[in-house]
């Protein structure tokens, strides 16, 4: 056995799926409620932007929101 045989078995044995994306977002709505935006708007790219800057949860949650918005849908 090589040793990146091993590493591809860590790799399939880890829960993903279909939609491994919904089980991330743990709390839905709180970077609304941390930048003041009412739920049901977008949020500007402006403050996600002014929000990844800061660290902390709200830096965290506003990246995270950074790289779902690079993904998109086929």
């Amino acid at each position: 056995m090589a040793a990146g045989d091993s590493l591809m078995n860590a790799r399939k044995s880890k829960k993903g799926g279909k939609n491994f994306i919904a089980g991330a977002i743990k709390r839905p709505g709180s970077l609304h409620t941390a930048l003041g935006v009412p739920q049901g708007q977008k949020i500007p790219q402006s403050k996600i932007a002014a929000a990844a800057q800061k660290g902390g949860n709200l830096g965290q949650k506003a990246r995270f929101a950074q790289t779902l918005a690079g993904i998109r849908r086929k």
